[in-house]
């Protein structure tokens, strides 16, 4: 087993001309920090990873695994043609929220609402990145633009604070095909700030989860079940 340290402020300095121009959009300081870049890591991880390494999984701090790691790996099989990133499911109406004013114009959308058929967003606790994808796909790489970014953020209305997972959220609204989605057994978040929040009358609908859970998220602080 091969253990590679990275410096993050090296890191940081790479990503910082990626992803500065969509800061100011996704995250929860007003304007443009240098140490916030690495919130984003994983959008431009592509790009400063080194070739050899075609993919990663990334995975947030506050998981507990119940299977072996290895069998996610697996997922990467599974991803379609065309698709570079495997994600789950945000499980709580945090995008039905954040797109209101889209949704209020679009009446008929299926952005922000449940699933199975609608457009929930994602949650970036657990991603699997296929860097070979990412660097051969043409429309991801072009979605990475300054232009583009903000060409969406206006057209979505979109204004977020959780770097990374907002990023794919709206690029999923418009090109779904660029995500393989990931069962929810593999990220089973477990915050239920939301239900407390307004939307207690459609909560639940985000965040069912059929299944034997595979990992437990224990986003927003929330305890993860002991065995």
């Amino acid at each position: 087993c091969q253990v590679i340290v990275h410096d993050v402020n090296e890191l940081t300095e790479k990503l910082f001309p990626v992803v500065e121009a969509m800061q100011k959009h996704f995250s929860a300081g007003s304007g443009t920090y240098y140490s916030d870049s690495i919130f984003f890591l994983s959008v431009a991880m592509h790009r400063i990873m080194p070739k050899e390494i075609t993919q990663i999984i990334q995975v947030d701090l506050d998981l507990k695994y119940k299977t072996n790691i290895r069998d996610l790996f697996d997922e990467f099989d599974n991803f379609p043609e065309g698709a570079v990133i495997g994600i789950a499911r945000e499980m709580q109406p945090v995008y039905r929220h954040t797109f209101w004013q889209y949704r209020r114009e679009n009446p008929q959308t299926k952005v922000g609402e449940p699933p199975p058929d609608g457009l929930p967003g994602f949650n970036s606790g657990v991603l699997l990145l296929n860097l070979e994808a990412m660097r051969q796909s043409k429309l991801y790489n072009q979605l990475l633009e300054p232009t583009m970014v903000q060409k969406l953020t206006e057209k979505y209305h979109f204004k977020g604070h959780l770097g990374d997972q907002d990023f794919f959220t709206m690029v999923g609204m418009e090109h779904p095909e660029l995500f393989h989605v990931l069962d929810c057994t593999w990220n089973r978040q477990l915050c239920t700030w939301w239900r407390d929040h307004g939307y207690s009358d459609v909560f639940d609908q985000y965040f069912q989860c059929e299944g034997e859970v595979r990992i437990y998220h224990g986003n927003c602080n929330t305890p993860i079940p002991e065995d």
